[in-house]
């Protein structure tokens, strides 16, 4: 009977412990001041065309691509997007000029907006070209969230023929950097 007395004083004892423990209100109105401010990078759109799949005769040519660019169907995002920054980098090796324009269309394929590149035919050396970032805030940070599509037009200006032996490529790169405050 004592064996079993002592057993209990130790549970006994931890018991009266926890009541008698330290603790504090927590304050949850803290939550009301949280604001995040993520920035997301991501690409935008990439393509890499090889002057054998350009051949014509030298007179100018036009290629154009719509993709689909739903980034905006999500309500929370569009809702919390305050500022997009648009990057693009264009490396021509093809003895040919380009110019390259971005559309951007809304549901009815209307265009919003229309950003041109101008590209110069490759000569020797490295022919990287980094146009300046295109900044969406404010009026124009609403269309771009009209935005559904993209149309890229690519326009070869006129110059030496190109063939099934011609060289080099015409690579597009592109990013965005989205900024977004979460209240």
């Amino acid at each position: 009977m004592k064996a079993n007395i002592l057993n209990r004083i130790p549970k006994i004892l931890v018991f009266a412990f926890l009541f008698f423990s330290c603790s504090s209100d927590l304050d949850f109105d803290q939550t009301k001041d949280l604001r995040l401010e993520p920035v997301f990078v991501a690409n935008l759109a990439y393509f890499n065309v090889a002057a054998t799949q350009l051949i014509n005769d030298g007179s100018p040519q036009v290629v154009s691509d719509v993709q689909s660019f739903d980034a905006f169907k999500d309500e929370f995002f569009r809702d919390n997007l305050v500022k997009a920054e648009f990057d693009f980098e264009v490396e021509n090796t093809i003895v040919r000029a380009f110019r390259i324009e971005m559309l951007l269309l809304d549901a009815n394929d209307q265009t919003l907006e229309a950003n041109s590149y101008s590209v110069p035919a490759y000569s020797a050396g490295s022919n990287v070209i980094k146009f300046p970032t295109e900044v969406y805030e404010n009026q124009r940070l609403d269309l771009l969230k009209q935005t559904v599509k993209l149309k890229f037009i690519v326009a070869m200006e006129s110059g030496p023929p190109l063939d099934e032996h011609s060289k080099g490529n015409l690579k597009f790169r592109s990013s965005a950097n989205v900024y977004m405050v979460i209240e």
